[in-house]
């Protein structure tokens, strides 16, 4: 046994020094994320987009592509000649600005004399250094001064505030995530040493993780931008967590029944690994799933998190293991579990009695839980899924936000960001003329020859590439708004349908509404397969049929409750304007790629269990080993995604705040409650076509005779 035991030392001493050398080269890159980071919305458009054709054919018409900043100048009394004497001393310092095509035109009057605004084309070739681009901007307008307010806005002044937002991932959300998972990892141990073990691992997880992602976005295979950044950093930490506290639990329960602590976590290995593997996976095939999207914004985040998820696996199926063989039982002081051979029903009184109220009251309990969800489900009548407008986007007040209402309330809500239609010379008159005819189009005007110096002239001569003219249509409404994207559509429907007009109709408004469209594409066709591929692995591990089709069922029904509470809190406790149009498929592949996590390690163990006592005896055993655990693994991934509420974007927090609600019914209602009484009311048949299904009801008719 000692010479056994010594090998087993050395093996687990190499692996962490080996993990702890890979940690090393690997630690680096977890703070360089961000050089590879990328937050043009046009970049994840579809190839067939019409937007992304027309953002091809807008490069023919320019010697550098652009973004427009929008300053916007506002004295409520009225523009004075001090005030125009300002503006241009600004537009002057503007064009010398790197990164701003120059020159400039000149500044833009409103109607009612109290504004100003000039159109800033920054080169788009700038990247995220756009957001550097910007600030000198701002800080060359100095601020507001003596009654007269300025603003930076437009598809430029947001990107920046974008970017400012997307840079406290490497930091403060970072922290935030640390210091949650430690603080519930110290509640649930009540261990001042125990912690430390999962949290390494976690840490080694992701700091693997991110050199695979750093390398890969490098390399132009991923598109990575702040959204998959900042999600990839609460799952592995979140998942990790969760992957170590079930091995965790095993482990101590063997070291009841071990002498040795490499014995014991031998053991515990071979009964956690498979429901731990299963579940990564199930999670890993989810995402990939994302593949299918024709949104390169979710392609990208599929790959991203999956490699997360790879990466966790890989470390807490070999490093976590290792760390745990050299601590030993004294890792779980003061608490340090003893060989004596105690039944591991006997340290989870709490559930062992949830799992005697279960039995006696299975039938009314998955009845009335399944009940309640359904209710909350009705709540999915106030989810409407759209585009988030500029100022909607974040949850506090930017500089681009407030340019954006000051443009509303002086100009044309889309001068500066119009939308762009190409045509061919022998029909741009027609389709100007079509165009003007829309309701909500403000002014139609060709893009012409020569140096742009000004607003366009209608007058003049429209500069031709190629056969095709560009057309300019300002819009009435914001560019981000319901009602640009409806004027957008209407826009497209009447230039599509003059003869040999052959019209292509983008801008940032087109955009919002190509995306919107993918986004409901993807949602029909990734939903499906999911859940299908999630099917094929339960009945795998479950070598069953009838329990993954009423466990996938609890997960759908989790899913829409969850909906249907966010949509009530959305609406009227965070007085949110709706959720974004891919919320609903994120929410969808993250709560019940996550959800079926505590239905694999539940019924795992069920079935486990079963095996040698019955079905429905296994059912209670397997929920009293288990419920703390993954109680205490649900609060954790909950916690974890709570923290993208530190980063003041709308999307992030609803997605944040679903996934958190939805772990949270999952493993209080439908794992502790609604699938236990489920599963002992069914009784043998739940194994159904298994070979588990016959004898174990052939064992429960021999017990009842």
């Amino acid at each position: 046994m000692s010479g056994r035991g010594g090998r087993a030392t050395l093996i687990a001493v190499a692996v962490v020094l080996a993990w702890l050398v890979i940690g090393g080269v690997a630690g680096p890159y977890a703070g360089r994320l961000s050089e590879v980071s990328t937050n043009d919305n046009a970049a994840f458009l579809p190839t067939d987009a019409e937007a992304t054709r027309a953002q091809d054919l807008a490069g023919e018409f320019v010697d550098r592509q652009t973004i427009p900043a929008l300053v916007v100048y506002e004295r409520p009394s009225g523009i004075t000649e001090a005030d125009r004497q300002r503006v241009s001393a600004d537009a002057a310092r503007f064009a010398q600005v790197p990164g701003v095509v120059a020159p400039l035109p000149p500044p833009i009057p409103s109607e009612d004399g109290q504004a100003l605004q000039i159109v800033v084309p920054v080169d788009d070739a700038e990247g995220e250094e756009i957001g550097t681009v910007v600030e000198q901007l701002r800080d060359i307008t100095g601020g507001d001064r003596d009654g007269l307010t300025v603003d930076v806005s437009g598809p430029a002044g947001l990107l920046a505030d974008l970017i400012k937002v997307f840079s406290a991932i490497d930091g403060p959300l970072l922290l935030v995530t640390l210091v949650v998972v430690l603080i519930i990892l110290l509640v649930v141990y009540r261990s001042p040493v125990l912690w430390i073990f999962p949290l390494l691992a976690a840490g080694m997880s992701y700091a693997l993780a991110s050199v695979f992602v750093y390398l890969l976005a490098d390399a132009d295979v991923v598109k990575l931008n702040g959204q998959a950044q900042g999600i990839l950093t609460v799952l592995v930490f979140g998942a990790g967590t969760d992957y170590a506290l079930l091995l965790i639990a095993r482990y101590r329960e063997e070291l009841h029944r071990h002498d040795r602590p490499w014995a014991a976590m031998r053991t515990a290995w071979k009964g956690a690994a498979p429901a731990i593997i299963a579940s990564g996976g199930t999670v890993i095939v989810s995402l990939l799933c994302l593949l299918l999207s024709s949104l390169n914004s979710n392609r990208a985040l599929g790959p991203v998190a999956a490699i997360g998820i790879g990466a966790t696996l890989l470390v807490m199926l070999t490093f976590l293991p290792a760390l745990l063989v050299l601590g030993g039982r004294w890792a779980f002081w003061p608490r340090r579990p003893r060989e004596d051979q105690a039944d591991p029903r006997a340290e989870h009184g709490i559930w062992s009695r949830i799992a005697g109220f279960v039995a006696r009251h299975a039938r009314p309990i998955w009845l009335s839980t399944a009940v309640v969800l359904a209710v909350l489900t009705l709540g999915l009548t106030q989810l409407g899924a759209t585009t988030l407008g500029q100022s909607d986007l974040f949850t506090q007040r930017t500089d681009s936000v407030d340019g954006e209402e000051v443009i509303a309330r002086h100009y044309p809500a889309g001068t500066g960001s119009p939308a762009t239609i190409f045509t061919t010379e022998q029909t741009a008159r027609q389709v100007t003329q079509v165009a003007q005819g829309v309701p909500g189009v403000a002014d139609v005007r060709p893009l012409s020859t020569g140096p742009q110096t000004g607003p366009p002239d209608p007058s003049a001569t429209p500069k031709v590439v190629d056969g095709r003219v560009q057309l300019e249509a300002t819009l009435a409404d914001p560019p981000d708004s319901d009602g640009a994207e409806r004027t957008l559509r209407e826009l497209r429907v009447a230039v599509h349908q003059v003869p040999g007009a052959d019209a292509v109709v983008g801008g940032f408004t087109a955009i919002n509404v190509d995306t919107s469209d993918a986004a409901k594409r993807d949602q029909n066709v990734i939903i499906p397969v999911v859940l299908v591929v999630i099917a094929v692995i339960l009945a795998l591990l479950l070598r069953a049929l009838l329990a993954p089709v009423l466990l996938i069922a609890t997960v759908l029904l989790s899913f829409g409750a969850t909906l249907g509470l966010c949509a009530i809190l959305f609406r009227h406790v965070f007085d949110f304007p709706g959720v974004d149009s891919s919320f609903p498929l994120f929410a969808f592949v993250f709560l019940v790629a996550l959800g079926i996590d505590y239905n694999i390690f539940l019924m795992s163990r069920v079935r486990e269990e079963s095996v040698k006592r019955g079905t429905r005896a296994g059912v209670l055993a397997g929920l009293a080993v288990t419920g703390g655990v993954i109680t205490s693994a649900g609060i954790v991934l909950a916690a974890t995604f709570s923290a993208l509420a530190v980063l003041p974007l709308v999307v992030l927090v609803e997605l944040g705040t679903a996934v958190a609600i939805g772990v949270l019914i999952d493993t209080i209602i439908v794992r502790s409650l609604l699938v236990p009484a489920l599963a002992y009311d069914i009784g043998p048949k739940i194994w159904w076509p298994g070979r588990l299904s016959r004898a174990n009801g052939e064992r429960e008719a021999r017990d009842a005779g």
